[in-house]
């Protein structure tokens, strides 16, 4: 397992052997597919930021499901704000791995 990108909350690991990226997310680990990494950056993308400052997300949670409901996430504004910033760094290294390779 090598070590891809880590932030305050998470952190991303890539298994070349296995073609699947883990992410801890602290309390749980999930093992993802390529193609479920990119529907999980989707939905990194999705959440409203913008709500959790203007008052239009008056509880300052984002509900984040993931693998066809197989994973439930919540996660306050820290965090959103944290994931956010996990995601670009995890494909920022992803594409770094690529171009050594």
């Amino acid at each position: 397992m090598n070590l891809l990108f880590q932030s305050r909350y998470y952190t991303s690991y890539q298994s070349d052997r296995d073609r699947k990226f883990l992410f801890d997310f602290g309390h749980k680990t999930i093992e993802l597919s390529f193609c479920q990494l990119l529907a999980f950056r989707q939905n990194v993308h999705k959440m409203n930021l913008e709500a959790h400052f203007t008052g239009d997300n008056k509880h300052g949670i984002e509900i984040l499901v993931l693998c066809n409901k197989e994973h439930i996430f919540i996660l306050d504004t820290h965090q959103v704000v944290d994931l956010k910033e996990f995601m670009k760094g995890t494909f920022a290294m992803l594409e770094l791995n690529s171009l050594v390779v």
